[in-house]
């Protein structure tokens, strides 16, 4: 099978308020991929105490075998939340790649501790590739402690991408080095939590309101935002509509814990046609 969409990165157990749920920024986008009607594959590693039955029926799984699963711990802080790392998977590097899943029109690469191999944003020839960035964007310190770094391999994959998603969260400190990285791409999002992103298009500044919600848990928000804004960009070629439908998204995504509110296409169209009377209004 070729997939539709190729998500690459590690799936997670993440630790947060005594509950342990599976996370990590390429699950959250293959399932979002994968209720909106594609045919999703994922490239990724875990180890056995990982839950065979996270991800949906029908999304193929690649697993490059670990004795262990990536593990974070999530503490919530007043602004944003500390992130430990304590267990990691195997490194995926793009020799492992199938050679049919080199045929998809669609690939979100999904690191989230430095695990993705850069060589993968040129592993698809005729792909529109995203990049959820967050993980390329992270050093661990002593205890597993979680802290900013600079994109080291920025120059061997931007010019490669078709879209680059990072949170402010993810680029403090950072932001003039994420202000030059998106005016190397046609497409670019700084999210932004409740208030919405800011939306880069070929290097020109616009802001997408954010949808309002209910929040239990903004864990995997913005990977959610990510896959949707490249799946919409790629279907409407309209920079504006994909982003209000990825803020779409990712709100109905914060309305229950883990994945289990991210909306399928009519619930997408509902919301999204919802948010879009009360802009015009």
């Amino acid at each position: 099978m070729i997939p539709d969409f190729v998500a690459v990165g590690h799936v997670t157990l993440d630790r947060t308020a005594g509950v342990v749920r599976p996370g990590g920024a390429a699950y959250y986008a293959a399932i979002t991929a994968h209720r909106l009607g594609l045919r999703v594959g994922v490239l990724t590693s875990f180890g056995p105490d990982f839950p065979a039955d996270a991800l949906p029926p029908g999304v193929e799984i690649l697993n490059l075998p670990s004795d262990r699963t990536t593990i974070y711990e999530l503490k919530p802080l007043p602004r944003g939340r500390q992130l430990t790392l304590r267990a990691r998977a195997e490194d995926l590097e793009a020799s492992r790649l199938p050679a049919e899943w080199r045929a998809a029109p669609l690939a979100l690469l999904c690191p989230i501790v430095n695990e993705v191999d850069p060589a993968f944003a040129a592993a698809f020839p005729d792909a529109s590739v995203g990049a959820d960035a967050q993980g390329w964007l992270r050093r661990r310190g002593p205890g597993g402690a979680v802290s900013p770094q600079e994109w080291e391999d920025a120059g061997l994959v931007l010019p490669q991408l078709q879209l680059l998603v990072v949170s402010d969260e993810d680029v403090a400190g950072l932001e003039k080095s994420a202000l030059e990285w998106f005016q190397q791409v046609p497409l670019g999002a700084l999210t932004q939590g409740r208030r919405g992103a800011r939306l880069f298009v070929n290097g020109e500044l616009y802001h997408v309101e954010a949808d309002p919600a209910r929040e239990v848990d903004s864990i995997g928000a913005g990977d959610v935002f990510a896959a949707a804004l490249l799946i919409e960009y790629n279907r409407s070629d309209d920079p504006w509509d994909a982003g209000a439908a990825a803020a779409c998204a990712a709100s109905a995504k914060v309305e229950a814990a883990g994945a289990a509110t991210i909306p399928d296409r009519p619930a997408l169209e509902a919301r999204l046609a919802a948010y879009w009377r009360r802009q015009l209004a």
